[in-house]
């Protein structure tokens, strides 16, 4: 069901969708149901593998952007790349997460729901205070351990 009565507004996604496929889900393993792209193979080259597939992620969302997006969707799809790009970057784990998480056909998908369906209007607010309120955690968290560990070797010596 479209929701947006004018489709001409709508932004042609077939060479997004080709690239996302491109990288995401491009070859099968023989005898599975398990697909994979791109993605997870340049990111066996060190130091670029995983640098190349953040800003060719990077340019299809900023190319949605452009296409009114809205920004509750271009914030969860940001969060997908960053995402991607920091877990893959760790090496052997993040080869293994390329292969599950797939943010470009994540989305991808944001942006069908978001177009043909109406869904993930509005501005996001939400989702970046909880990201906020998780950093500020995350950060407590840290210097609370840094706390101990300094309390640690201080009763070392």
């Amino acid at each position: 069901m479209i929701q947006n009565p004018n489709v001409a507004e709508v932004p042609n996604l077939i060479w997004v969708e080709k690239i996302s496929n491109f990288l995401d889900s491009k070859f099968r393993i023989p005898g599975t149901k398990l697909r994979f792209g791109w993605d997870p193979l340049i990111g066996l080259i060190p130091g670029i593998g995983d640098f190349a597939g953040f800003v060719i992620s990077a340019i299809l969302m900023l190319y949605m952007t452009r296409y009114g997006a809205s920004r509750k969707v271009v914030i969860v799809m940001s969060l997908n790349v960053l995402l991607d790009a920091m877990i893959g970057s760790i090496p052997f784990v993040g080869t293994l997460f390329d292969f599950g998480f797939k943010a470009n056909k994540r989305n991808i998908e944001l942006l069908k729901e978001h177009y043909y369906e109406g869904k993930h209007q509005g501005n996001g607010n939400g989702i970046v205070w909880t990201i906020m309120l998780a950093l500020i955690c995350l950060f407590a968290l840290l210097l609370f351990s840094l706390y101990k560990l300094v309390s640690f070797i201080i009763q070392i010596f």
